[in-house]
């Protein structure tokens, strides 16, 4: 993989990979189910069909995404790490590798903030930002500042959360009676400690955290660190073609390398995506293109009753809700011509019976 960096306000390799993902374009697909943990990527990724063999690439930055096929529709499952600065990676620069469409669906765990037991899933209408305000005296206490500060509300697509919903709900197995909540509202904190109300040894003048937003906003129901970007991201997005700039002088960088070389080979796809055109014959794409976003969130914590889910169960939540994602992302009708080009991606079938070749690690 080339280590040259040609462009320092969007910087990717000489091979058109993204600096932190290490993806390009033909590497991920337009329907994304997007974790925290490698290891919950993994484990979805299972399901993924045996044909082609599933892409799988690790950034030295920590990001994992495998790409395939589910029932036969092209899938890429993401793990992102936690917190709103690794989803704006995720999201800018998967958007930059794709033409047409980019639907994603966020599945990850969060702290509940109503009365349902653990191990209940929540797929939210909404999603506000909590975030510490650092123009507030944290040492003395004394300011004209409040400690946290909250957005107004970024709402879910409407198709795609009744999408996963109704997919939560067919795959249901018969051994989870735990709820499926689809009313509430979440918040997508800065910090897992200070700004979800947590109490430590730092002053962090939260006490009163949880009581004022629930105040300020009845329905909400779930604490977590990254829905709300990812929403607010896809409904302020909107496509415009831009011509490169001049190169820029260039950084001796390896930061894209994999730091597990893929298996399956990588795409064959040179060109940059012109994001705002279709893939086959690169005309403005009417209606222009779109982000669609919505989550769904596992109760693994319970912020009334101070439960915590075991083991055991966060499996087999993980099993289920899962494969429901999956079900919901490609049951989605896209049209040929608003997704990316399949011919020289990692999830292209080989014709005329010719085996994959598998790459040796």
């Amino acid at each position: 993989m080339k280590d040259r960096i040609l462009d320092a306000n969007f910087p990717r390799t000489l091979d058109q990979r993204v600096y932190h993902l290490g993806l390009r374009a033909g590497e991920v697909a337009n329907r994304i189910l997007t974790v925290g943990s490698p290891s919950r990527a993994h484990g979805i990724a299972s399901y993924l069909d045996p044909a082609p063999t599933p892409f799988t690439l690790t950034s030295e930055r920590g990001f994992t995404t495998i790409t395939g096929r589910y029932k036969g529709v092209p899938v890429s499952i993401v793990s992102i790490g936690m917190g709103h600065p690794n989803a704006d990676f995720f999201v800018r620069e998967v958007r930059e590798c794709l033409n047409g469409d980019m639907v994603v669906v966020r599945l990850g765990s969060c702290g509940g903030l109503i009365d349902v037991p653990v191990g209940s899933v929540v797929v939210p209408k909404g999603s506000i930002a909590v975030t510490r305000n650092y123009d507030f005296d944290f040492g003395t206490g004394r300011s004209d500042e409040p400690p946290y500060r909250t957005s107004k509300p970024v709402l879910a697509d409407s198709t795609l959360h009744d999408a996963v919903v109704d997919a939560l709900k067919r795959t249901r197995p018969a051994n989870i009676t735990t709820p499926i909540v689809d009313h509430t509202l979440n918040a997508s904190a800065d910090s897992f400690y200070s700004s979800q109300g947590r109490q430590t040894s730092f002053p962090d003048h939260n006490a009163d955290l949880i009581e004022r937003l629930m105040a300020e906003h009845r329905d909400l129901g779930t604490f977590e660190m990254e829905t709300f970007h990812i929403l607010h991201l896809a409904s302020c997005w909107r496509p415009a073609a831009h011509a490169s700039d001049t190169d820029a002088p260039p950084l001796s960088r390896d930061a894209t390398a994999p730091s597990i070389y893929p298996a399956h080979p990588p795409s064959t796809q040179a060109e940059i995506p012109d994001v705002a055109t279709s893939a086959g014959d690169h005309q403005p794409l009417k209606p222009p293109p779109r982000i669609k976003a919505a989550a769904a969130q596992m109760v693994f914590a319970s912020r009334t009753s101070q439960d915590f889910i075991t083991p055991q169960e966060v499996a087999s939540i993980e099993a289920w809700t899962g494969r429901a994602v999956l079900e919901a992302l490609v049951g989605l009708v896209m049209e040929p011509d608003r997704l990316h080009e399949e011919k020289g991606s990692v999830w292209e079938i080989a014709q005329d019976g010719q085996a994959e070749i598998t790459v040796p690690r």
